[in-house]
């Protein structure tokens, strides 16, 4: 697929792309590392844990949002912000975080506006999905914990959410990783027809783009992530067990109005909001990520993503 803007979906980062992304944002910031850290490369890597989870989740109010977050490593060490996407959660990271935190790394692991434990502040704040509201939350998270500078990891969302803070707050990031590349967009990229097979990929956005897909997404949550579950990663072979460990982030009240909002604004048929439109504008000029960066995909990804030369030329840092 050649335009990169549209290619939003992520493989699921499969227990060993996990290791290998841990190794290298490792890598990265040794020189950061608490002192007396293991390097991960000098040690025999865990083997993944089996539906593991987060022992306890923290709370704490962040610009428009009560943020629902797990921590694990050092409070003074170098901090990785591990993101999720859609229709996943914190769970995607709960075999990496220890690697980390077992290496010396503060690891801060939030649950997006409308998944588990994170609400909106006020009734009346706007359920809005845009690309660049995310980034904020994030922002705004480290801004509250006091994290000056961190190392951005995610996938879909959670990648473009990285790709997003690197090229508007590159201060704020040591570097990022992000599965399949660079997944900035607009709705007016987005407009632009690709191959019928290529649309034929993004079904879901369309079918969310009607009254009826709303309601069926809302109706049907648990049965429709399930199947893009099998559809993104048609060789991985989880049990009911995974997937419902991460579907209790979906009875958030709000995480049916935020899916839909995402994907209606990608595409152009619901408005952002206008106190965001000079970023959106920004963003929209393909700004290129100057920081350290690892770019990774999945071996068997089954969603819609761009190869690696269509993006390549975004990422000119380390």
């Amino acid at each position: 697929m050649s335009k990169p803007d549209k290619n939003d979906r992520r493989g699921f980062l499969r227990r060993t792309a996990l290791t290998l992304g841990a190794v290298e944002i490792a890598r990265i910031g040794s020189a950061y590392a608490s002192p007396g850290a293991a390097n991960p490369r000098d040690t025999d890597l865990p083997k993944p844990i089996v539906n593991a989870s987060f022992k306890s989740l923290k709370q704490v109010d962040s610009g428009l949002l009560n943020v629902g977050y797990a921590e694990a490593g050092p409070a003074n060490g170098l901090t990785v912000i591990l993101l999720h996407g859609w229709p996943y959660d914190i769970h995607s990271f709960a075999d990496v975080t220890p690697l980390l935190a077992s290496a010396g790394y503060r690891v801060i692991v939030p649950y997006l506006r409308g998944y588990g434990t994170t609400r909106f502040l006020s009734t009346d704040t706007f359920r809005n999905g845009q690309q660049s509201v995310v980034a904020l939350d994030i922002l705004h998270l480290m801004d509250t914990l006091n994290i000056e500078k961190a190392v951005v990891a995610g996938f879909d969302w959670g990648a473009r959410t990285a790709d997003i803070m690197a090229v508007l707050w590159p201060e704020r990031c040591k570097a990022i990783v992000s599965v399949s590349g660079y997944l900035i967009g607009s709705p007016a990229a987005n407009r632009n027809p690709l191959p019928p097979v290529a649309e034929y990929a993004w079904w879901y956005q369309y079918y969310f783009a009607t009254e009826n897909g709303q309601a069926g997404y809302d109706k049907n949550r648990h049965d429709f992530s399930k199947l893009i579950w099998k559809l993104a990663s048609p060789k991985w072979n989880f049990d009911d067990a995974t997937f419902d460990r991460t579907a209790a982030s979906f009875e958030n009240p709000d995480h049916v109005a935020i899916v839909i909002h995402n994907y209606r604004w990608r595409i152009g048929v619901a408005e952002g909001e206008s106190e965001y439109d000079s970023l959106e504008k920004r963003l929209a000029e393909g700004l290129i990520v100057s920081v350290p960066a690892i770019t990774m995909e999945g071996d068997a990804n089954g969603a819609p993503h761009p190869p690696a030369t269509a993006y390549r030329g975004k990422f000119t840092g380390k």
